[in-house]
């Protein structure tokens, strides 16, 4: 299990209160997320509906159900499913970085939608960047030969003895 990064966590939460136009509460970042409840709200602000049912209070259950919602939230935004956390990482506060790694790569998906216009989560995204090459272009490098490729100038094993017919004398 990775080790934790306060400084990342508190990315995260201002981030996530950013987006939701609320202060960041006091208290410790896996007690704040642990319910369920401020990611589905998140998850409602990033895409309209996409979570129809929030539990504000429950059982473990109940509250577990907000995270796997949120989760599901998630995946239909656009995170890839090994990117998301399991339940238990956060509820049972198994894998709390893995969390962490799950709200930066939604902050990221968050690049690719064009009608979100809030504040970003961690580094920006890479733009495409496409090359043409020309048939010359192509073609010159055809005949040349590197070491990137195995080719190695004329050395050969002539005269090493391996290790059973060496001679010591």
């Amino acid at each position: 299990m990775a080790p934790r990064n306060k400084e990342q966590e508190q990315e995260v939460l201002n981030w996530i209160f950013n987006v939701l136009g609320e202060p960041v509460p006091s208290g410790d970042y896996e007690d704040i997320l642990k319910n369920g409840v401020v990611l589905c709200k998140l998850m409602n602000k990033l895409a309209p509906g996409s979570v129809k049912k929030i539990q504000e209070r429950g059982t473990n259950f109940q509250l577990m159900e907000n995270i796997q919602r949120f989760q599901a939230g998630m995946k239909a935004y656009g995170v890839p499913q090994e990117e998301i956390f399991q339940t238990a990482d956060l509820f049972e506060r198994r894998n709390i970085p893995q969390v962490t790694l799950s709200l930066y790569a939604l902050g990221r998906i968050t690049q690719l939608h064009p009608e979100y216009n809030g504040p970003s989560l961690g580094p920006k995204m890479a733009e495409k960047n496409e090359r043409q090459f020309t048939e010359e272009q192509l073609r010159a490098s055809e005949g040349h030969l590197n070491l990137q490729m195995g080719y190695n100038k004329g050395a050969s094993q002539a005269g090493h003895g391996g290790f059973s017919n060496t001679r010591h004398m």
